[in-house]
């Protein structure tokens, strides 16, 4: 007889970016993150690529960052992985236009899964994220038009960041550690706390699987709700090497992370291995 545990939902990697991307929240030149450097503020020249920083949960869920940077061999919880120009259809763009979050988040997932070596299932399993940021407003309205990319060391969910290696390029290439997948702890998954895979917990997440092709319409929560419940039946079963009772759950995401180019929901078996 296999068990199942019930459906939790949860906003993973890909949603903090939507977040980010699709709801920006105010405008205008503060704040721009804690611990600012001037010369940042309001700035029209784009940043620095591979540059470091202290970055909190905080900073990211601001749309612009001048928050000074730090040397990469020092303690640090974000990178920047990328930058890049808007192009010249968005001189005209209004600040908050969605499109220019959207442009944003198609080149910031695709850039940080290779930047990290992660394909599209491990990219979801990974304790690291993604943020990120534009001008401010005033360097807007100065023709500023390129948008920054960082790698940060935690989730949506993250009280805290964790510090990052020296840099992250690579970091999930071939078998990666247990330090930088994500687990949980608690026996409901549903209030589990989510951690490394390198501490202590109760469940794993296995496998990120597909629910849609690109070109799909969403077809609504039900239905994402229905395969993910039996290819993550299948999936766990087979990654726990076929067990006659087992348990799992999985999370699965909605309309708005369809939207922005997520496909996938990711499944979690019941183990301490």
């Amino acid at each position: 007889m296999t068990h199942r545990r019930a459906v939790a939902v949860r906003l993973g990697a890909v949603a903090s970016a939507v977040v980010l991307a699709l709801g920006l929240a105010g405008c205008g030149s503060e704040p721009q993150g804690g611990n600012v450097d001037p010369g940042l503020v309001d700035s029209t020249e784009p940043p620095t690529l591979g540059a470091c920083r202290m970055l909190e949960p905080e900073d990211v869920e601001q749309p612009a960052n001048a928050t000074k940077t730090v040397d990469c061999s020092a303690k640090h919880t974000a990178q920047t992985f990328h930058v890049g120009e808007l192009p010249d259809s968005y001189d005209d763009a209004a600040y908050d236009d969605e499109a220019v979050g959207e442009h944003a988040y198609a080149t910031c997932s695709k850039k940080f899964a290779e930047f990290l070596g992660a394909d599209e299932s491990l990219v979801l399993r990974t304790v690291v994220s993604w943020a990120w940021f534009r001008p401010s407003e005033d360097a807007w309205d100065d023709g500023a038009r390129w948008f920054r990319c960082d790698a940060v060391g935690g989730t949506p969910n993250s009280e805290a960041y964790r510090p990052l290696p020296r840099t992250v390029e690579g970091l999930l290439v071939g078998r990666p550690r247990d330090k930088w997948l994500v687990c949980a702890a608690g026996d409901v998954f549903e209030k589990a706390e989510k951690l490394p895979c390198s501490q202590p917990h109760d469940w794993r997440a296995v496998s990120a699987i597909k629910v849609g092709e690109p070109g799909d319409e969403y077809p609504g929560d039900s239905v994402v709700a229905s395969r993910t419940d039996a290819f993550c039946r299948t999936a766990v079963q087979a990654w726990l090497s076929y067990p006659a009772t087992f348990e799992f759950a999985y999370t699965y995401f909605h309309e708005a992370e369809w939207l922005a180019g997520n496909r996938r929901s990711v499944c979690w078996a019941k183990t301490t291995e």
